[in-house]
Order: structure tokens, then C-alpha cells, then sequence
């Protein structure tokens, strides 16, 4: 009879294995010995942290693959346009995003653990101003008899429309300005995004068929019902094209007291020409860092006509300085100051050391207490004081307040949205609600993305254009939402890969084919597990020692000295060559994806992991694995750089 369960825990009558026998003495002899593992090589696809961290969920890994000439293009299609295909399935402004994107990608890169970022910024400006010289043009989907209206031209609505127009459907643009690009145009200078380069990626999205009404406002020109009733869905895709003020007194009504999305938008018209000797930028973000270089380009003019101050232009849509104006122009004293201190000021590091190369002095862990007008009415300076940061909250440091004297005092602390004529749509923020599908709550047919619902990065408001076009789809195909990836980015597939390749599995017969799983078979894909949608790989999963140190390619920068800046408007960023590009994406450690080293065949002592017939292979299959001969020594795995062989089968 068995022993009871309980007197097999309560009296041990022998013991099968003394403590350490479960040890081995010896590394080889534990190599050789364990031929009865069940644990052997599988391949393991995650998201890498670069993509994962873009907020525009670019599949970054692979045309960086793609640029070092890992990836094979499909027959007929260069590289750098394959290169093109791959970056804009997400984003379709590299040219835009290389250059302002604060990379959130590169902060995520694996390879800061070895020593520097990819640079993956530089490598997007190359992809964009190739795919524009070459003319490469974007596909257009089978047409649908639904038409969406998306409310917005910024990068939010046009990103929409593309996606949109790729899956067939008509679209319409309204937006109240006279071009389009939103933010990107009347937010960020030329010297930033070159305007020739930036009309380019609008207009290959405009050439897909998209059709445009602009100066028209909806809620004024053009009413919320009769969009409803010429279109099946609506996308507002608004911006924040409003700055918001100082919350400190004499701020409100005094005229030389502007906001730096009124100053941006001024200067980017092409209206403001001169600033004032004395400006006072209050911010710390990328805004502030643009208002401040912008004002240190201008200059000022020191004996000005009062009709041409810069206020006034800033303040009326419609009034521009004389470019006369600009040949007596002087260096301007521009000062920005921050709660922050640099090393967490919003703005990037490289954008705020550029500032104080152009001669902008920053005080940082300052806060503004007060405006100082003059009996004019007009603002003679900014009362400030030192502060500590309790969280996002200013603790004023007593016996530390003193004035900056300032002509012009700017407010970049962040935007807001103008919901006027929209009442019915704004919530407690004047903003717009979403749900995690980036639907209007209440609102059937309506959808939203960008900054309206969350002011933030150019390239979150793509990602939320993209997901909400998807859900666009769901809705005017009356499909139910489902559940999005934990990790929602713009994944890899290696059967459309293999599909692409000419080399789809065979259809699977249930009568004939096994069931419980396949070595041999042609209908199923060996050993692969994708996991890219549940998680992220860190550095801490691949093998660090395989990679050499190698040095970023740095692109180079026109940053001029603060006595060469007025006037300078040249492009800050300089392209990669080619054969930097090549040479930056082969410091990619293709985190989570097998790269082609070969060191899995080289380091198994039984040769049971072997190359994929070269008829046979492509990208994410190029290893495979003799189960017959495999001892379950786990030495493929460990000398995996990517981590994308791990160890399982059986578990």
C-alpha cells in the first residue's frame, strides 16, 4: 500500500541524494551529461526598448537592419527605399522627426549600457531627406465609399490621413490657417525644420488623394452637424495653439506681456522681424529654448517706432514688421529662466547648452513672482525669486528676489487648447476627452489625437493619429474594439516577412498534419515564440560582452557663437552620409531579434543549432535547430548578444 502523503512529509525514512549531490563538479562534465534536458533553444521575439520607448512605436530595429544591409530588401525595391517603407508604416515625417524628435528611443537604447545610443535620430533625417530626393511617394489603399473629416492639419491630423487614405478611405482636411503642418510650421523655426523639406512630407500625404479645406474653422465657418452629415467619422486633430499666461500679477492685460506660442507663430509667419533689447523668456521646455534662440537670431532695433514693436505684431494676426527694419537690428539681451534646474529642465540637454552657445543666459531654480509695470502700462520687468522643487510645486527661497529689467517678457509654460465654437466637445481642461481607442466618449463617430487631448511630443500625437485610425476602421467596419497590445507599437510579423520572402508555410491539414507540434513540417514555423506584444527586452537579457567599443557618429551641428548669432538662420543639423548612416546602424544590437552572428553555430558542442538553407531563410529565421542532438547545454544561449534565443520547450 502507498504511504500516506502525510507521513511522507512528517517521517523521512531515506534519503536519495545527500545536500550538493544535485552539483556539478565540473562545467564540461555537466555540458556532456545533461543529454536528457527537456530545455532546448527557442526563439524568442520581443520589442526592443528604442521602439517601445517611441511614443510613435517606429520599427526602429528593423530598418536600421535594413541600413547595415542585414535585412534584404523584397526583389525590385532598393534599400533606402525599403529603409522609407519601414520607418514611415508609423511615422510618416522622418525628415521632420530626425531633426526635433527629442528621442526619447535613443534614452531607451540598450546599448547606453555598453557605452552610447544608436543614433537613431540621425539615421530618420537620413531616411527622410533620401526618400525626398529620390521622390518616393506613398501607396494609396482600395477605395471605400466612407469618407472621415479630420479637423487639424498638424502632424496629429496628417498622420490620420495617411494612415487613413492607406486603408482606402476618403478624407477630408479642415484647418484655419493658410497651410498646413500645424505646430510644426508656426510652432518650431525654419532653422529647425526647413520649410522646403517640411512641405515635402505634407504634400506626399496631400498627393494620396486627401482633400483640403483650409482658412475654415469648424464651429465657425463650418458647423459640428454638417460635418456629421457629409462624413461617416470625424478626427479633431486641433493642436494647442493657445500659450497660457503667467499666473502672477500684472501679468494679465499688459501689452508687451505674450505668450511663446504667439511669438513662435509671429516669427514663423514670417511677420516678426525684430524682437526687443531686453527679453524675458519664462519656461524651461523645448518652447522656451526656441523662443529664446529665436530672439537671440532677431535682435532688436534701438531707436524703434512705437508702432513696431514687437507686441504688437505678435498680438494682431495681421500686422508684419517692414524687412527694412532688420538691417539696423542689434544683438538682443535675452535671459530664460526655469523652476527647474538644467540637469531636469524639460527641454533637452544639447538644446539648452546650444542656447547658452548662442548667448542666452539661463537661470534655472528660478521662479517669477511678479510683473513690474510702468506708469505706460507696459511691463518694465519680471520680479523673480530662487525656489526648491517640492514635486512640480516652487518653494520661493526668502531674501532671494530681485527684478530682471525686460522689454518683452514671454510665458512658455505650456499650452492649451481653443475650443471655441466646440463647446459641446470640450471638457474641464477646454481640452478633449479620449478613450483608450482614442474614441470621444458620447460622441459616436467622433475621434481625437494630439495635443488636444494631452499637450505633448510631435511624435505622440502620430502615435495616437495611428492607433485612432485604426479604430476609425473598426467603427466603419461596425467591428468591435479589441483589446490593443500591452506593447503598442508597429510590430515586426515574420509571416508577412516570410510572405514578402516568397516563403509562406504551407496550409496546415488538420487530418493529415500532427496536432501536438512539428520539427520537420512545412506548414508550421519551427521553435518561434513571438512575445513582441507582452514585452519589452532589456539589456540585462542579452550578451553585453559581444559588443566591441565603438563610438557614436555624431552629426554635425551649426550651433553659432553668441557673436555670430544674429541673423543666422541656417539649418542647426547636418545629414548623415551614407556611409555614416551604414556605419551608425551597425551599432544596433538588434535587441530581441537574431542579427546573423553565427555565434549560436559556432559555440554548440554538438552542432545541433545550424543555418537555415539560404532558399529557405530570411529575416528572424535564420538558425534552427537538430533536436535530435541538442543536450539542452545552454551554451547557444548564453552567447546570444540579442537574447533572442532562450531557453524553453517543455516548461
Amino acid at each position: 500500500m502507498a504511504t500516506p502523503t502525510e507521513q511522507m512529509n512528517e517521517k523521512l525514512s531515506f534519503r536519495r541524494f545527500n545536500d550538493g549531490d544535485n552539483e556539478w563538479d565540473d562545467f564540461s562534465e555537466k555540458i556532456f551529461r545533461e543529454d536528457t534536458s527537456y530545455k532546448c533553444p527557442t526563439y524568442i521575439h520581443k520589442t526592443p526598448p528604442c521602439q517601445g520607448s517611441c511614443p510613435s512605436g517606429e520599427d526602429i530595429r528593423g530598418y536600421l537592419a535594413i541600413g547595415r544591409g542585414q535585412e534584404k530588401p523584397p526583389e525590385g525595391v532598393e534599400r533606402d527605399e525599403y529603409m522609407f517603407r519601414r520607418s514611415t508604416d508609423a511615422n510618416p515625417f522622418p525628415a521632420m522627426m530626425g531633426r526635433v524628435c527629442p528621442a526619447p528611443c535613443q534614452d531607451g537604447c540598450n546599448r547606453n549600457d555598453v557605452e552610447d545610443f544608436v543614433g537613431i535620430n540621425a539615421v530618420e533625417q537620413f531616411i527622410g531627406d533620401t526618400a525626398i530626393e529620390k521622390g518616393y511617394k506613398f501607396p494609396v489603399g482600395e477605395a471605400k465609399d466612407q469618407r472621415v473629416a479630420v479637423i487639424g492639419g498638424g502632424p496629429a491630423g496628417m498622420s490620420a490621413a495617411y494612415q487613413l487614405r492607406r486603408m482606402g478611405y476618403g478624407v477630408t482636411i479642415f484647418d484655419e490657417n493658410e497651410e498646413l503642418g500645424g505646430m510644426m510650421r508656426y510652432g518650431i523655426p525654419g532653422y529647425r525644420i526647413p520649410r522646403d523639406k517640411l512641405d515635402a512630407e505634407l504634400n506626399r500625404i496631400v498627393e494620396m488623394g486627401v482633400d483640403l479645406r483650409l482658412k475654415t474653422r469648424v464651429g465657425r465657418d463650418v458647423s459640428v452637424e454638417d460635418l456629421e452629415k457629409e462624413f461617416d467619422a470625424l478626427l479633431w486633430a486641433l493642436g494647442c495653439q493657445s500659450g497660457r499666461g503667467l499666473p502672477v500679477p500684472g501679468w494679465e492685460g499688459t501689452p508687451n506681456c505674450v505668450t511663446g506660442v504667439a511669438f513662435l507663430k509671429a516669427f514663423n509667419e514670417g511677420r516678426l522681424k525684430v524682437t526687443a533689447e531686453r527679453v524675458v523668456c519664462i519656461g524651461g521646455g523645448d518652447t522656451s529654448i526656441d523662443v529664446v534662440s529665436v530672439a537671440r537670431r532677431l535682435g532688436y532695433v534701438k531707436n524703434m517706432n512705437p508702432t513696431d514693436r514687437p507686441e504688437l505684431v505678435i498680438r494682431d494676426g495681421y500686422v508684419a514688421h517692414d524687412a527694412a527694419v532688420t538691417a539696423a537690428a542689434q544683438g538682443s539681451d535675452v535671459t530664460l529662466t526655469s523652476l527647474f534646474t538644467k540637469d531636469k529642465m524639460m527641454a533637452a540637454e544639447h538644446e539648452v547648452q546650444d542656447a547658452t552657445t548662442e548667448g542666452v543666459t539661463i537661470l534655472d531654480g528660478v521662479m517669477p513672482l511678479e510683473v513690474i509695470v510702468g506708469e505706460d502700462g507696459r511691463a518694465t520687468g519680471l520680479k523673480v525669486c530662487d525656489c526648491t522643487m517640492d514635486g512640480m510645486k516652487p518653494i520661493p527661497v526668502e531674501g532671494t528676489e530681485r527684478v530682471l529689467e525686460a522689454d518683452l517678457i514671454v510665458s512658455a509654460i505650456g499650452q492649451g487648447g481653443d475650443m471655441s465654437g466646440l463647446e459641446d466637445l470640450a471638457n474641464e481642461r477646454n481640452l478633449i476627452d479620449a478613450d483608450k481607442f482614442f474614441q470621444v466618449p458620447g460622441k459616436e463617430g467622433h475621434f481625437v489625437a494630439g495635443d488636444i487631448i494631452r499637450p505633448h511630443l510631435l511624435t505622440t500625437a502620430i502615435g495616437q493619429a495611428s492607433i485612432a485610425a485604426e479604430s476609425i476602421d473598426h467603427f466603419l467596419r461596425r467591428e468591435e474594439q479589441v483589446k490593443r497590445p500591452k506593447v503598442d507599437v508597429h510590430h515586426f510579423d515574420l509571416l508577412e516577412k516570410l510572405h514578402e520572402a516568397g516563403k509562406d508555410p504551407e496550409p496546415f491539414d488538420p487530418t493529415v498534419g500532427d496536432q501536438r507540434g512539428t520539427s520537420t513540417a512545412n506548414y508550421a514555423v519551427h521553435n518561434f515564440e513571438n512575445r513582441a506584444e507582452q514585452e519589452v527586452i532589456p539589456s540585462s537579457e542579452l550578451f553585453l560582452g559581444h559588443f566591441s567599443f565603438t563610438p557614436r557618429n555624431k552629426r554635425s551641428e551649426e550651433v553659432p557663437s553668441a557673436e555670430v548669432v544674429l541673423g543666422h538662420f541656417h539649418e542647426r543639423l547636418h545629414p548623415y552620409s551614407e556611409e555614416q548612416m551604414v556605419a551608425e546602424a551597425k551599432r544596433c544590437m538588434s535587441c530581441g531579434m537574431c542579427f546573423e552572428c553565427d555565434n549560436c553555430v559556432v559555440f554548440c558542442p554538438q552542432d545541433a543549432v545550424f543555418r537555415v538553407k539560404k532558399t529557405e531563410a530570411t529575416t528572424g529565421r535564420y538558425v534552427d535547430t537538430d533536436y535530435n542532438k541538442c543536450i539542452g547545454c545552454h551554451v547557444c544561449s548564453d552567447v546570444c548578444p540579442t537574447g533572442y534565443i532562450q531557453m524553453g520547450l517543455g516548461e
